[in-house]
C-alpha cells in the first residue's frame, strides 16, 4: 500500500500569502486521494507536485502505483473505489474524460505503432489545430532533431534500437502538449547504461516544459536520479 501525507506548503505553494491562487504555481495536486479493491486501500496519498518538479512514488508490485497513475488519466477500471480530488493547474479533472485531461504518461513499453513510420506516430499525437501537411512536419522534425533523431521521420520503428524508440515515445507523448507527465517504470525494460541515458534525456525534457512529473518506480536509481523528492509506501 501507499500511504503518503504531503506538508502543508505541498498545497500552499498555490497560494500566495493572502491566500489568493497563484497559478503559476499550481501542478499537480492529489488531494487526500484514497484507491480501494474489495475493501483493501491500495493507495492513501496527500501530494502536491509543482511544475517542473520530479516526484518519485517508490513501492514494490501490487502497492498501487500504477492505479493511481491510471485514476489521474481517468483510465482506472470498473471495481476501484477512489475518494479525493485530483487538480491539475487548480482544476479538477475528476469526471472529465481521458483525452480531455491533457495528461501525458510514459509505460515500461514504447507502444509505438508498427503500422506506422516514426513520423506517423509522432503525427498522431499531433493537436487537432495544428493544421495543414507543412505544418504538421515541421512540428515532427522538430521534435526528431530534439531528440537527436533528425532525419528519422521515415524510418520504419522495428529498425531503431531501443533508445531510439524510448525518445520517440517521448516525444509523441511531449507532442499531445501535455500539461502533466507520468512515468510508469519507463526505464526498466533498458540496459544500464542506455537507462541513464534515457533517464537523463526524459528529467530534462520534463524540467525544461514545466511539467509537473510523477514517476512510479520500484527501482530505487530511478529516484535518485530524478534528483526529487521520494515517497515510498507506509
Amino acid at each position: 500500500m501507499i500511504n503518503s501525507m504531503s506538508s502543508k506548503s505541498d498545497h500552499d505553494t498555490a497560494a500566495g500569502s493572502d491566500g489568493d491562487t497563484n497559478v503559476s504555481n499550481i501542478g499537480l495536486e492529489l488531494r487526500q486521494i484514497i484507491v480501494r479493491l474489495d475493501g483493501r486501500v491500495l493507495v492513501d496519498i496527500d501530494l502536491g507536485i509543482a511544475p517542473g518538479e520530479i516526484v518519485t512514488l517508490m513501492g514494490p508490485s501490487g502497492s498501487g502505483k500504477s492505479s493511481l497513475l491510471a485514476h489521474i488519466c481517468g483510465t482506472l477500471p470498473a471495481g476501484f473505489e477512489v475518494s479525493g480530488q485530483v487538480m491539475l493547474k487548480g482544476k479538477p479533472l475528476d469526471g472529465l474524460a481521458p483525452q480531455d485531461r491533457h495528461v501525458g504518461i510514459l509505460f515500461q513499453d514504447d507502444l509505438l505503432f508498427p503500422h506506422l513510420s516514426v513520423g506517423g506516430n509522432l503525427a498522431f499525437a499531433l493537436p487537432p489545430e495544428i493544421r495543414g501537411r507543412a505544418a504538421r512536419r515541421r512540428c515532427i522534425d522538430a521534435a526528431l532533431e530534439s531528440a537527436g533523431l533528425g532525419g528519422f521521420s521515415d524510418r520504419d520503428p522495428a529498425t531503431l534500437s531501443g533508445g531510439q524508440r524510448a525518445r520517440v515515445a517521448l516525444m509523441r507523448v511531449l507532442l499531445s502538449e501535455p500539461c502533466v507527465l507520468l512515468l510508469d517504470e519507463p526505464f526498466s525494460k533498458l540496459d544500464a547504461e542506455l537507462r541513464d541515458q534515457i533517464r537523463t534525456f526524459v528529467f530534462d525534457q520534463a524540467r525544461a516544459r514545466g511539467l509537473p512529473t510523477l514517476m512510479v518506480t520500484h527501482d530505487p536509481d530511478d529516484g535518485a536520479a530524478a534528483g526529487g523528492r521520494i515517497v515510498c509506501p507506509a
